[in-house]
């Protein structure tokens, strides 16, 4: 059975790439829509005991309008910076929420105690929220013994139980600090008052082996692709296909509309300069002109 038959695939009519002088013409925009359409992990308060913050409908916008709402993105590549970026546009163009402050640094005698991603109001409901923000690509290990403990990142540096346990411990218990009551009385609000969520959004990534497993805990639909040892990436599987490895910035991006597709051979060498640096390269493969796969290729 040939490796990606049965997979979940991402099926698209037909498109016509676009070109441009190395980047995709609608870049920006292709960015803050994949960051919209990205899941949440859980919902309500299923997973730690954490209440997820309801994502509000959102319009698309230009990439005028986003970068007049968020100029920092024309300098500012790295992801999370852009989730918080988008976060604060979709936030500020829905009809419900005003952001009242974002990215507040708490100090404590210079020493910077932590940071709390956003404080909202609920127009509707009259509610004041401190929401922290938090979007992650995680990979399936099953080596681990513990269900929430195989949620690692690519790169394996980050785990779903330390995101959670420093969100539990340290983010949100940060709105309570004496040093933060400054902050709040500038901005005429009292934390026994603001209700604390997270917006937490992830794309996952499973062995294919696992593709018919179902999942305690999380949300079904954060799982975006497959991920493989770099022994199983072999030009026997993978050779007819073409491939590109997206800068991290645009990870969020459908791959349908990806430009500049290489060979395997091509992509294989790039991997391999990757993993000298102990990185796992993201891969959108191109199936056909209507079917395309994301997968990451590990180093370890």
């Amino acid at each position: 059975m040939h490796p990606l038959s049965n997979w979940k695939e991402l099926k698209t009519d037909s498109v016509n790439l676009p070109k441009a002088s190395g980047i995709m013409d609608k870049r920006l925009e292709l960015q803050y829509q994949g960051f919209l359409a990205t899941p949440p992990l859980w919902f309500k308060n299923d997973l730690f005991n954490l209440p997820q913050f309801e994502f509000p409908k959102a319009p698309l916008l230009s990439k005028e309008t986003i970068l007049t709402g968020s100029p920092s993105l024309l300098t500012n590549f790295v992801l999370g910076k852009r989730a918080e970026s988008f976060f604060d546009l979709a936030l500020t163009h829905s009809d419900r929420f005003q952001v009242i402050a974002k990215n507040i640094q708490i100090q404590r005698e210079k020493i910077t105690l932590g940071e709390i991603d956003f404080l909202i109001k609920d127009t509707i409901k009259n509610r004041q929220f401190h929401v922290e923000l938090v979007c992650k690509f995680y990979v399936y290990d099953p080596s681990f013994e513990n269900e929430l403990e195989r949620w690692i990142g690519p790169n394996r540096k980050d785990t779903l139980l330390q995101k959670t346990e420093k969100l539990k411990h340290k983010q949100l218990p940060l709105l309570y600090k004496p040093e933060t009551e400054p902050y709040l009385s500038e901005l005429n609000l009292q934390s026994d008052k603001i209700q604390q969520e997270v917006c937490f959004k992830a794309n996952l990534f499973i062995p294919k082996n696992l593709k018919n497993k179902e999942f305690e805990h999380i949300n079904h639909q954060c799982i975006s692709g497959f991920w493989l040892h770099s022994e199983e990436f072999t030009e026997i599987d993978y050779g007819k296909f073409q491939f590109l490895a997206p800068k991290k910035q645009d990870w969020f991006i459908d791959p349908k509309y990806g430009e500049n597709w290489v060979s395997y051979s091509v992509i294989k060498e790039s991997i391999e300069e990757l993993f000298l640096q102990k990185k796992s390269p993201l891969l959108w493969i191109r199936i056909n002109k209507r079917q395309f796969e994301r997968a990451f290729v590990v180093w370890w």
